[in-house]
Order: structure tokens, then C-alpha cells, then sequence
């Protein structure tokens, strides 16, 4: 089957393939996924109740359960990857398929039925695994390849990987932290039909915008290859063996990983953090300050960071970056409560983490040009199934995490009441306290209270340590891997000499 050519044609990057392709074109399913990872969780403890499920066990299980087969998927789409063979590139064409695949599959994860615990727990797996080990493994896997396969010249590879990082750290950024937190959250409290709605919206939202990154990308290193006559016809086991015998990669590897691990339950306490220990719960206002405030470094680091990478390398500057993370963190830790500290120690934090939020996949890109020089073999889809697999893995570990500490520290989830009365009611007959009084509660459109409770010392305890303490340890721990990371002072000869053998074999 012929599949539509891309509207980018020229040697060079282009700045409508920056705008159209990177920065716009990912816009929906990345927002997509950055609202799951911040309130899905949500949605399964506050909206579906489903803490209590199994003695707490279900949702600790399923998550990493889920994840070992999102491992397997990605294992998979990444062999698919090396060996597709299209006119249109070997990641792009993946891009077509996982438009309408992640919008249909986005709307389920939320249309669970009201029915028994049994049934919603079975739509939940189901949903969910459609959704991560699926449609989202498969933009996923072709989305993050498109930096390392777009360009090898080292500008222009930065320079998209700067437009790349906007879309997932500003474009979501936005309405997670200032629209979600101030107008959406508030209004939709944990009636599940606002939340289809809202949700459904945003699936339907990524499928043009993903075909628009389909239409402006174009995979250049791979058609070098081609030109040049390059198969692979190495086994799975064979490009491990020269991925992990690399020590770069493995540097890489060991670095994605243990960042993964902070990030993930971060993003898993901030609502919690901003609910229960800083503030009340969808005040629409706690939220907002933590994600805004922390988040305007990243606004400046759209204009500072490439430059920066440039003068000092992107090593360099992302190792002095997370020492600074560590620090933002630690302030956070150390005052809990103190919204001011808090937010200082956020902007402090988000200033550290500038480069690793924008130069990152440029730097894979070294590291798979290293390989590629090392071993005259480039295992892009290989080295992006591992990525993923971190990832993937990651996220389900640590979210059966946060559930088992939520669980094992008392949580209590927010209810709805139809009047103070009946809520006052359900407070005495389970001896719970409501956070704030109830005569201050503000009804929803359809005059639904939503009731949260005062949350034990020991659940405040877990969420703080889940927003901001475990990622003073992971940034003390990065800023020493990356101290050994200096692929790139040797990437611009590698990369000749990569050009030369192609010139040669052509």
C-alpha cells in the first residue's frame, strides 16, 4: 500500500517542519498523555473508588501487571520499526496508524460501566492496556525516534529537540497546571459523565494533530541509509549485546532510568500534594501556583538552554542542572507545608531541570551515533524499545507503588452528597472529619457536594515524600551519571567518519 508522501521534501530542516511537525503536530496526543499521567489515577481513586478494591490490592497489582505487557508491546514495535521498509521511513508510518488508534482508545479508558467492582475492574485492565501497551506504545515508539532519525547536523538536531520539548513541557503544562487545577477540576469534581466528556474531547483532539505530524517529518538518516545500501539483519539479542556493551548507552540506560523513577511519582503526589498537604482539595488555586510558579523556568529555558548546550555542551549543563534540581528539592522537603517555601523551592528545582527537559533526546541521538560509529549498525527501533520499556515500566512500578502507599497509609477518597445534611450523615456514620467545613462548600452546577476528608498524618507523610523528597536523592544520583556521560566530545569526528563510509559504499 502506497502511503501519503510527506510534504516536507528538502535536505535541510525547515522551519514549517519545526512549527508543523514538532511543535504543533504532537501537541494532542502528548497533551493527552500528560493529563493521564497527572489525574487518571485520579479518576480510578476519587471518581471510581477503587482504592478499597481487593484490600487495596488492585490497584497496586494491575498497574505493574499492565506495564509487563506494555514491556513486551514495545520490545515488539521496536523490531517492527527497524524492519519496516517504506518510502516514507521505518518510524513515520507508525505515526499514521496511531492517530485514530490512541483517540478511540483514549475515550475508553473512561467509559467504564457503572456496574460491579468485577466488571469495572475487568474495563479498567482492558481499557488500559489498549491504551499504554497499544495505540500510545505505537506514537510513542515512532514520535520519540523522529529527533535522532530527522537530521544528524548537531544544530538542527537541538533545535528540534527544543521544539519537541515545548509541546510536552509548555503546550500541556498550560492547561495542567493553570486551566485543570482553576476551571476544569473545580467543575467536573468526580461526577464520571463531566469526566467522559472532558476526556473524550481530548482524544478526539490528537487524531488530526498526530496526522499533522505525520505530513511534516521526514526521516533523513534513514533514507541515507538506504541510499547507501544499509540492512540490518541483526537479531533482537544481537543489538542488545551491542547496545548494552556500549558504556555509553548504558549510562544513558541507567540515566533515563532512575529519572523516570522521580518524575513518575511526582507527577503521581502532585494533585494529592496540592489536595491534602498545601492546600484543599480543588481549591483551584494550590495547584495552579505549584505548577505555574515551578513551571516558569521552563518558559525561559526555551530561549537560554540550546545556547547554553551549545557553549558549555549539553552534558555539562545538564549535570549542573540536576545538582541545582536537588537542591529546589530538598527546600521543598524540608518545609512541606510552607506554600512560599514550597513554591520557591519548585522555581529553584524547574530552573535545574531546564536542560534536561530540552536537550535530552538530542543527546540519545549522540549516543545512538556513537553505536552506529562503533559498529557500523544503527539499532534505532532496538534502542527506543529499551527507552520505552524503562519508561513504561517504570511508570506502572511506581504507580502500584504510590496505590500500595495510599492504601497501607489510610487514604480516604472524596464522596458526593446532594446536601450538607446527608454528607454530615456519611461523616458520622464513618467517624471521618471533612476537610473543610461543610457550609463552605460550594455545590456544583447540579448543586452535587463534593466532600473531602482530613487525611491522617501518615497519608500526608507518603504524598509529601512522593512530590518532593524522592527527587532530592534521584538528582544527587544524575548529576553523577552524567559526569561520566561525555559522548559528545567526540560525536563531530564519529560522524564523519560515518559519512565517509556511506559516501564510500554509495
Amino acid at each position: 500500500m502506497r502511503l501519503p508522501a510527506s510534504k516536507i521534501v528538502t535536505p535541510n530542516v525547515t522551519a514549517k517542519e519545526k512549527w508543523l511537525g514538532y511543535l504543533i503536530g504532537p501537541a494532542g496526543a502528548l497533551l493527552l498523555n500528560a493529563v493521564l499521567a497527572t489525574y487518571l489515577n485520579v479518576y480510578y481513586t476519587d471518581v471510581l473508588n477503587l482504592t478499597p478494591l481487593w484490600g487495596g490490592a488492585f490497584l497496586t497489582i494491575f498497574p505493574i501487571v499492565s506495564k509487563i505487557i506494555d514491556a513486551i508491546t514495545n520490545i515488539v514495535m521496536g523490531q517492527i520499526i527497524d524492519r519496516t521498509k517504506t518510502k516514507e521511513g521505518k518510524a513515520r508510518p507508525w505515526l499514521l496508524l496511531s492517530a485514530p488508534l490512541v483517540t478511540v482508545t483514549g475515550i475508553l479508558l473512561f467509559t467504564v460501566p457503572n456496574a460491579s467492582d468485577t466488571v469495572k475492574a475487568i474495563w479498567v485492565m482492558i481499557s488500559y492496556n489498549l491504551f499504554y501497551s497499544f495505540a500510545y506504545t505505537i506514537f510513542n515508539m515512532s514520535h520519540n525516534l523522529m529527533v535522532p532519525l530527522s537530521t544528524r547536523e548537531g544544530t538542527a538536531r537541538g533545535g528540534l529537540s527544543v521544539f519537541n520539548q515545548i509541546t510536552a513541557i509548555m503546550m500541556s503544562g498550560i492547561l495542567v497546571a493553570l486551566v485543570f487545577p482553576m476551571v476544569i477540576m473545580p467543575a467536573i469534581g468526580v461526577d464520571q459523565a463531566k469526566w467522559i466528556t472532558l476526556m473524550s474531547i481530548l482524544a478526539i483532539l490528537a487524531l488530526p494533530l498526530t496526522l499533522l505530524e505525520y505530513f511534516f517529518t521526514k526521516e533523513r538518516v534513514t533514507e541515507e541509509a538506504e541510499a547507501a545500501g544499509e540492512q540490518s539483519e541483526l537479531s533482537f539479542g544481537q543489538q542488545m549485546k551491542l547496545l548494552f556493551t556500549d558504556k555509553y548507552m548504558i549510562l544513558m540506560y541507567a540515566y533515563f532510568f532512575i529519572y523516570t523513577i522521580g518524575v513518575t511519582l511526582k507527577n503521581l503526589g502532585l494533585v494529592y500534594y496540592c489536595n491534602y498537604v498545601l492546600g484543599t482539595y480543588n481549591d483551584g488555586i494550590t495547584q495552579m501556583l505549584v505548577s505555574v510558579l515551578g513551571g516558569i523556568p521552563m518558559g525561559i529555558g526555551i530561549f537560554a538552554v540550546w545556547p547554553l548546550a551549545k557553549k558549555f555542551g549539553k552534558r555539562n549543563v545538564t549535570m549542573w542542572g540536576f545538582v541545582i534540581y536537588a537542591i529546589g528539592s530538598l527546600i521543598c522537603w524540608l518545609f512541606p507545608h510552607h506554600l512560599i517555601i514550597v513554591l520557591v523551592g519548585q522555581f529553584i528545582k524547574n530552573i535545574g531541570g531546564l536542560p534536561c527537559a530540552y536537550v535530552f533526546m538530542a543527546l540519545f541521538a549522540d549516543c545512538l551515533d556513537h553505536v552506529e560509529w562503533k559498529t557500523d549498525i544503527r539499532a534505532d527501533g532496538t534502542a527506543m524499545s529499551i527507552y520505552n520499556i524503562i519508561a513504561v515500566a517504570m511508570v506502572g512500578i511506581m504507580t502500584g507503588v504510590f496505590n500500595w502507599m495510599l492504601a497501607a497509609a489510610g487514604y480516604i477518597a472524596p464522596v458526593t452528597a446532594n446536601s450538607t445534611s446527608e454528607a454530615a450523615a456519611f461523616l458520622a456514620e464513618n467517624g471521618y472529619t471533612a476537610q473543610v467545613a461543610l457550609e463552605s462548600l460550594k455545590p456544583a452546577a447540579d448543586g452535587v457536594l463534593t466532600v473531602a476528608m482530613q487525611q491522617p498524618e501518615s497519608v500526608t507523610g507518603v504524598i509529601s515524600f512522593a512530590f518532593v523528597g524522592l527527587e532530592v536523592f534521584t538528582g544527587a544520583a544524575l548529576a553523577v551519571i552524567l559526569f561520566f556521560l561525555d559522548v559528545e566530545k567526540n560525536i563531530p569526528k564519529e560522524q564523519a567518519e560515518i559519512a565517509a563510509r556511506r559516501e564510500t559504499k554509495a
